[in-house]
């Protein structure tokens, strides 16, 4: 019985068709005929990079796109649109068009110092509903950009060829809280009188080595620090400082400042810090001790010739007044041997007080 079953099985075995081995051309063949049942998968398609795409030779990490020291003549294209900061500077860039920053909506942070921009679209800035600061220093730009963003909260764009600051130059600008103009050719007439008037938020403001011959007019109130150094300002009259209730430094080192009028100091009682250095003053400036809460003051470099006993202290120990941290009277062309000691009596510590000797150039 066992034999007859193991026979049967190799007759059938027998009868099969040969095995043949199918190559892969014969694979392509069957499906062209339809005889091979597999799936039509079509053209492989390349899968796109994803995330933004970073402009050629910039940087790009965590929102920052680093496009600076590349001799760039154009903005480049192909900004990711989530960018909250684009640092463009130290390049070539002569004009910024209108579409240079299109889809930027989320920018934070604009930096453009050092390039060669003459140029600026009106509509350029019009994608940047959010932008906060604008660093456009070191350009060549002739006048106050149109159209800045109302969103902007710094400005700097000192260092260029700015000849006037017009009165509507920053309108709707009320967010603005620190404004950099300095090292610009402005001239004595150089700053229209209400250009500051929309700066309802700024607290600094820095107009540093112009030409402007007198304080500003109609600065704001809210301002905190003023720096107008290095200019030609001859005197600061009773209405210079009038409406800065809220002004704790002013810088006027380096003019040619000889009169400060009586009750100049009055209009900024929460005045602390004082810089008169470097101009051409003869006496202390009155004022100075009725003055709440000035601490510091700097008036060395000057052709003050003697110091009174009551120029900076109040007649009385017991009249409520910050002490002096500073003072300042070197290179004067005043004896500091006959300055009495009494003189200095609301100065915190004797170290605050330098006189020093006086050289004639």
């Amino acid at each position: 019985m066992r034999l007859a079953c193991l026979t049967l099985l190799l007759v059938s075995v027998c009868w099969a068709l040969p095995f043949r081995q199918s190559g892969f051309l014969d694979f392509m063949m069957e499906d062209e005929t339809g005889s091979a049942d597999l799936p039509d998968l079509g053209e492989p398609k390349l899968e796109e990079p994803a995330g933004p795409v970073c402009p050629f030779r910039c940087q790009c990490h965590l929102r920052v796109v680093q496009c600076s020291d590349l001799g760039m003549k154009t903005v480049p294209e192909a900004i990711p649109a989530d960018a909250t900061l684009l640092d463009l500077q130290n390049n070539k860039i002569s004009e910024i068009r209108e579409n240079d920053f299109k889809g930027l909506k989320g920018l934070h942070a604009l930096i453009l110092v050092n390039n060669k921009i003459t140029i600026i679209h009106a509509k350029a800035f019009a994608p940047l509903v959010n932008l906060q600061r604008l660093y456009l220093s070191k350009n060549m730009l002739k006048e106050i950009p149109a159209n800045m963003p109302k969103s902007l909260q710094e400005l700097r764009i000192h260092e260029n060829q700015i000849s006037k600051i017009k009165k509507a130059s920053f309108a709707g600008m009320g967010h603005v809280i620190v404004m950099e103009l300095g090292s610009n050719p402005l001239t004595s007439s150089g700053v229209d009188g209400g250009a500051f008037s929309d700066l309802k938020r700024v607290s600094y403001i820095r107009i540093a080595d112009t030409n402007i011959t007198a304080i500003p007019k109609g600065l704001p109130s809210s301002l905190s620090e003023l720096h107008l150094d290095g200019n030609k300002i001859t005197k600061i009259t009773s209405d210079s400082l009038k409406g800065l209730k809220n002004l704790a430094k002013l810088g006027l080192s380096h003019n040619e400042i000889s009169v400060v009028e009586n009750g100049s100091l009055a209009n900024v009682p929460h005045l602390r810090e004082l810089h008169l250095d470097n101009n051409v003053l003869t006496s202390v400036p009155a004022g100075l001790p009725e003055h709440k809460y000035i601490q510091v003051i700097y008036l060395h470099a000057n052709k003050i010739a003697a110091v009174g006993t009551e120029d900076f202290c109040p007649p009385s120990y017991n009249t409520k007044k910050a002490m002096y941290s500073g003072i300042s009277l070197f290179s004067n062309p005043v004896p500091y041997w006959e300055v009495q000691p009494i003189t200095f009596r609301c100065v915190f510590d004797r170290s605050a007080i330098q006189l020093g000797n006086y050289r004639k150039k």
